[in-house]
């Protein structure tokens, strides 16, 4: 798991910095369209829904932007229409890429991700190709200062987590969940009064590729011009790369 806790946090940062400018804004109204759209406008009764409100909030969308989202996915406004698709591929130094998509035009942005790809070093391979190397998760932060580890761990386990990790070197405990589990887990966590970093459903590599020089700040050049392409949603990759590099990216 070393290597995913940095770059979920650093991603974490990095989303509210954006939240600011308004520049997620419209990759979550996408999401929360599609998912009113698929499960109807009740998130009460739409999980996939009541996750893609809770991260609207987290970015502090506008209540009126939310709404209207849900209404164009029911069909009460007139909106795109968006089809959901997952490319996988190849970065710097081998690394395994997905990256899951909301388009309304597919052949325009495969061409557009295939062009990032290729400029950045990577490559788009065949579907199937690395998505043997992830299993879906949910997986959830906690700063280490609002919680001991012993209590943390009998909470979230107790509550179904399946695991939970603290990596010496990092700010944050690591709840590794099933994507089912997630919503209990972090409920209850946050029932005992300690507030959640981050809690998401997520891809986790089974192994991960470490990368240093050249290969890690292409990776990382490689990672940042798809995250900023308008139909990516999400971006799973198995790299490690070293804690120097990392914080150059924090600033």
């Amino acid at each position: 798991m070393a290597g995913h806790s940095k770059w979920a946090q650093i991603k974490h940062k990095k989303a509210a910095v954006d939240a600011k400018k308004g520049k997620i804004f419209s990759k979550i109204s996408k999401e929360i369209t599609v998912a009113a759209k698929m499960g109807g406008g009740d998130p009460e009764k739409n999980p996939r829904l009541r996750t893609a409100i809770e991260k609207a909030r987290e970015a502090n969308m506008p209540s009126e932007n939310i709404k209207r989202a849900i209404m164009k996915g029911t069909g009460e406004l007139p909106g795109v229409s968006y089809e959901e698709s997952i490319y996988e591929g190849y970065g710097p130094g081998g690394v395994a890429i997905m990256i899951e998509v909301l388009t309304d035009n597919k052949n325009r942005t495969v061409s557009e991700i295939r062009h990032i790809m290729t400029k950045h070093g990577g490559s788009l391979g065949e579907a199937g190709c690395v998505s043997w190397i992830f299993e879906k998760k949910g997986y959830i932060l906690v700063d280490k200062a609002k919680a001991s580890e012993d209590t943390l761990m009998s909470i979230a386990l107790d509550a179904g987590a399946e695991d939970m990790k603290n990596d010496p070197g990092e700010d944050n405990y690591e709840i590794i969940t099933s994507p089912e589990d997630l919503v209990a887990v972090k409920g209850a966590i946050e029932a005992q009064g300690i507030p959640v970093s981050l809690a998401e459903i997520t891809m986790v590599p089974k192994n991960y590729i470490m990368l240093d020089g050249k290969d890690a700040e292409q990776m990382l050049r490689l990672y940042e011009a798809l995250e900023d392409h308008d139909d990516v949603q999400n971006i799973y990759a198995n790299f490690n790369i070293p804690d120097e590099i990392l914080a150059g990216k924090e600033r």
